[in-house]
């Protein structure tokens, strides 16, 4: 019943308790809930009112080595807060800790230290030189580690210091650190620096203060600094020039060139070749072709580390001195090229490392570009194709590898002479490493379009059978593993076929092959990958009877096939088909098909066709694809009458809502567009009006032109007497708007006249409608006799002239018309101040009426309490009376 129950052994000696008693015993020891006691707890514990800078400082101070390494690895964040504070406050908290404290504080001051200089967060060069201080004071610490931190700081901090602080707080305490009194690590650190700061200053300044110095370090007594002097020479020789490096640094390479130690002979080496650019031909061919033949001959012996650099920088070299060789080099080198080839395979006694050997037949593959270019082309088959086959077959995995990476480069420069290495090529896909078809297939597209489109078709037809079998088997192998990644690469790059290949051969060899993998393949990337390279294939098909093939098996297997995961396949592939195809084939082919599965049974199918419809939609164009719109429309429609999933209605109703905007969208664009179309109306009928309106002006201004002469008689005679006439108009109309009352109302007012404005204003009324009446009359009479002489006397005018006049005439009217209504308003405004008036009187009398009711109350109180003082008086009158005349009876 219990099987994990514990089973108790025989109880043991008498000198101890058993060890299943010692188990239970532990087990039942307390456990200590907390990892820091109370006073720890309060130690660690920081007051949260303080800000960034101040809670920094405070831990600094007081704080654990923990919390002080945590304050200064967060140094950066806090320089971009406040930059200010933080170089005030917190920085010179940091130099006190790091006297004295341990390498862990160290590193995190340098790598923060670092982080600032390399993020420019730092605006000003006083920051600077305060961690430049810091860093000097702390370059020489005895851990070799943290010392090489605060030298990586203080040669960031070189680029951002200026070149005076850099001669003065730098170079001139390299002086003393040169020298062979100091330490090796001193000495190193000199001559990085040296290479660092040679950039930052003149030629004239580095080849009298710095060169001096780099020789003195170049023939230091330890190896290792001249090593790294020598591979600082190279940035020195650059801020120098061609002419001083021939003279000053060339010689000193050459010398270190024969150094006694193997790692300076190296370095010296990779100096020299990276310098070939700096020299001329009479350099090359004197200084660096002896060089190079004294390192590729074989009899002689040479270093294993030189061995490598030569081989790395072999193309290289071979590129450069291509000019500068002769016939005999250019074979000598060729067979070292050769040996470097096969180096590590010879069954000889004194073989080099097995890693040094595989490096070296890497680096020769990575060359092989390089060697096919500086070889004659009609010399390839002897001289390089040997090397080729042999690195294609090498043994390593690494080699093949490396020669399947650059393969492709090698294709393309051999151009039509590509069916030579046909035989490689297949080795290589047909390799049983996976990491060799890897790096064969990132660059497989330019590889097949070079084979199957340069080569001599007698010749490729021989071998193409061979060629489309390995990449058949390739895949095969590629997608029975578990890298599916490459899978999807492959896949990929097996879309340029539809190029290169007759679309009969394509559909006989690989259509049935790529569908296979898109419907049985799990792995959706590669699923995707194979839709999209079948529809590749389809697109490009010739044959319309192999189209409708693949269409059909595209339908019936996964459109209507069994599967829900084949009919999720199906809309992948319609997905993908909106990419590759044209609109017209997709709605024709696909579109239907991928409606018909609204009716589909399994959610997931109906929900990626709800995702799917913004694609569908945005597939179609009215009026031509009226039909599929309303089949949309319907599929939709019934998808919101009758879905029951919850997701499937969320998508489809965003769907919906997103269609009505398009609508509402579509109906605002016509909007506009027709507001447009009416402001173009509009301005092109004002555009016609303005040119109507010019044209009567020019008219005008000639007519005027004409009648100026005519007129000029006319008015002289009659201007005195028109004159006179306006002037008694014009002051009797004065009068007569003068002599109407401010508090009159108007006769066109729609406000009625009270019956105290009758009354009071009835003479005044009649008076200003007879004035009314009479003053538009009188001007009208005035401007007519005015303007009569003109009219009588200038009988050469024309009717323009009179329709000018006529305006003048209305534009006075206007005039005047305007001044009464102004009259008007004004006397509305006073009509309007007297009957406000009038309601503050009525309001006062109505409140003195108010006053005269309460005095009259007052009174009518007064006299009914003098009523009831008399009726009271009369009582007791009568109450006195009745008792005398009691008393009397008695």
């Amino acid at each position: 019943m219990f099987p994990g129950r514990m089973t108790l052994s025989p109880p043991g000696p008498p000198g101890g308790p058993p060890e299943e008693l010692q188990e239970l015993a532990f087990i039942e020891r307390p456990i200590r809930r907390s990892l820091k006691t109370a006073e720890e707890i309060d130690q660690l514990t920081v007051d949260e009112d303080l800000n960034d800078v101040e809670r920094a400082v405070y831990l600094l101070s007081v704080g654990q080595e923990v919390q002080r390494a945590s304050v200064i690895s967060n140094l950066p964040s806090l320089v971009r807060q406040n930059p200010a504070e933080t170089f005030r406050r917190v920085v010179p908290k940091v130099r006190e800790v790091l006297n004295g404290a341990g390498a862990e504080i160290q590193l995190a001051a340098a790598t923060s230290f670092l982080t600032i200089l390399q993020d420019d967060i730092i605006l000003i060069h006083t920051h600077t030189y305060s961690i430049l201080k810091t860093v000097l004071l702390h370059l020489n610490h005895r851990d070799t580690v943290v010392s090489s931190a605060w030298l990586e700081t203080l040669l960031s901090a070189i680029n951002a210091l200026p070149k005076e602080t850099i001669k003065q707080e730098v170079l001139n305490p390299l002086l003393y650190q040169s020298q062979l009194s100091h330490s090796l690590q001193a000495r190193l650190a000199a001559c990085r620096i040296l290479g660092k700061a040679s950039c930052k200053f003149d030629s004239l300044i580095v080849k009298k203060e710095l060169l001096p110095l780099a020789r003195s370090l170049s023939r230091d007594t330890e190896s290792e600094v001249r090593v790294c002097m020598c591979r600082q020479l190279e940035s020195m020789a650059r801020a120098i020039g061609v002419d001083d490096t021939r003279t000053e640094l060339l010689p000193e390479l050459l010398e270190l060139a024969g150094d006694e130690e193997s790692r300076v002979r190296l370095a010296a080496f990779d100096s020299i070749i990276s310098l070939m650019e700096m020299m001329d031909g009479d350099d090359r061919l004197h200084l660096l072709v002896p060089l190079v033949m004294s390192a590729c001959d074989v009899s002689s012996q040479v270093d294993e580390g030189i061995m490598v650099s030569l081989s790395f920088q072999f193309g290289k070299l071979c590129s450069g001195l291509a000019g500068s060789l002769s016939e005999e080099q250019k074979r000598l080198l060729l067979q070292k090229f050769q040996v470097l080839c096969i180096t590590g395979l010879q069954t000889e006694e004194n073989q080099m490392d097995v890693g040094e050997s595989t490096l070296i037949r890497c680096n020769c593959c990575y060359n092989l570009p390089a060697m096919v270019a500086f070889v004659d082309p009609a010399h390839f088959l002897c001289d390089i194709h040997p090397s080729l086959s042999g690195l294609c077959s090498d043994p390593e995995v690494s080699v093949r590898r490396s020669v399947a990476a650059s393969f492709h480069q090698v294709v393309k420069l051999l151009e039509s002479n590509v069916h030579v290495v046909h035989k490689e090529l297949l080795l290589l896909l047909q390799d049983s490493a996976l990491e060799v078809l890897d790096a064969l297939m990132n660059h497989l597209d330019e590889t097949l379009e070079v084979v199957l489109s340069r080569g001599d078709n007698l010749i490729l037809d021989n071998k193409l059978p061979e060629l489309l079998s390995a990449l058949l088997s390739a895949e095969q192998k590629v997608g029975s593993s578990l890298r599916w990644r490459l899978h999807e690469k492959l896949l990929h790059r097996y879309s340029c076929l539809s190029r290169l290949l007759p679309g009969e051969l394509l559909h006989q060899t690989f259509s049935a092959r790529i569908f296979i993998i898109l419907t049985t393949n799990k792995v959706l990337p590669v699923q995707k990958e194979a839709a999209r390279t079948f529809c590749t294939f389809l697109r490009y098909n010739r044959k319309q009877e192999q189209r409708q093939e693949m269409m059909e098996r595209l339908i019936q297997d996964l459109a209507q096939g069994r599967s829900y995961w084949n009919r999720l396949r199906f809309l992948d592939v319609c997905e993908i088909a909106t990419e590759i195809f044209s609109r017209k084939y997709f709605n024709k082919h696909f579109l239907i098909p991928a409606l018909e599965l609204v009716h589909d049974p399994v959610a997931n199918v109906r929900y990626k066709l709800c995702q799917l419809l913004p694609r569908l939609r945005s597939s179609l164009r009215l009026p031509a694809d009226k039909l599929l719109l309303q089949k949309l429309d319907f599929c939709v429609q019934k998808f919101l009458c009758r879905e029951k999933d919850k997701d499937v209605v969320a998508m489809i109703r965003k769907f919906h809502k997103r269609h009505e905007w398009d609508l509402l969208d579509q109906k605002k664009e016509k909007e506009e567009m027709l507001l447009l179309e009416m402001l173009e109306r509009q301005q092109s009928d004002g555009k016609l009006n303005s040119d109507k309106h010019a044209e009567r002006k020019r008219r005008d201004s000639k007519t005027s032109l004409s009648s100026a002469k005519s007129m000029s008689v006319s008015s002289s005679t009659g201007s005195s007497s028109s004159g006179k006439e306006t002037r008694k108009a014009k002051l009797s109309r004065s009068r007569s708007l003068s002599s109407q009352p401010t508090s009159s109302k108007p006769v066109n007012s729609d406000r009625p006249l009270k019956v105290k404005d009758l009354s009071s204003s009835s003479g005044l009324g009649k008076s200003t409608r007879d004035d009314s009446v009479r003053t538009p009359h009188f001007t009208l009479t005035t401007q007519s006799t005015s303007s009569m002489p003109v009219l009588i006397r200038s009988k050469t005018t024309s009717l323009l002239d009179q329709a000018s006049l006529l305006e003048q005439r209305e534009h006075r009217t206007s005039t005047l018309d305007h001044r009464t209504g102004n009259r008007d308003q004004r006397n509305h405004m006073m009509e309007h101040r007297t009957s406000s008036l009038e309601e503050r009187e009525h309001r006062t009398s109505t409140l003195d009426h108010r006053d005269h009711r309460t005095s009259t109350l007052g009174q009518r109180s007064k006299t009914m309490e003098r009523g009831s003082g008399m009726k009271d008086s009369q009582s007791r009158k009568l109450s006195m009376n009745r008792k005398s005349n009691s008393l009397q009876s008695e």
